[in-house]
């Protein structure tokens, strides 16, 4: 198991640069878990492909239903005191400990390709090409 950070999902299930790491990534590991958080982030990301028309609302829906397929059954509830624990000794957002917060609580690493928690959190925290090589 892993936790994987809202872009990682993205790079799967949008066709960009980036997607042949992630399907990589998937066939290496099966089972992706998240905070909560995810729905939410994932949802905005479709959004903005839905604004710029890059998608249409129905391939929209669909693509949230596979990522539901995908992270639903590894949901992972995260308390207040972890995150801001997290929050207080970096720089990053309070969403984004949400992912460091999941990935700590189960003892997995997170996938990401967010510079700040890959910095603030060497520990824990990977990059795409740090998971596949």
């Amino acid at each position: 198991m892993i936790v994987v950070d809202t872009n990682v999902l993205a790079y799967l299930l949008l066709l960009g640069p980036r997607t042949e790491k992630a399907e990589i990534l998937r066939r290496q590991e099966r089972q992706w878990a998240a905070p909560l958080l995810w729905r939410s982030e994932f949802r905005n990301v479709l959004t903005g492909y839905l604004r710029r028309d890059l998608l249409d609302l129905s391939r929209a829906v669909a693509l949230m239903e596979v990522a539901e397929l995908i992270l639903a059954p590894h949901e992972e509830r995260v308390s207040t005191e972890h995150v801001l624990q997290l929050v207080s000794t970096s720089r990053c957002t309070s969403y984004d400990c949400e992912f460091v917060a999941a990935a700590q609580q189960l003892g997995v690493p997170l996938i990401t390709e967010d510079r700040a928690l890959l910095a603030a959190f060497p520990e824990v925290a990977q990059s795409l090409d740090q998971a596949t090589s």
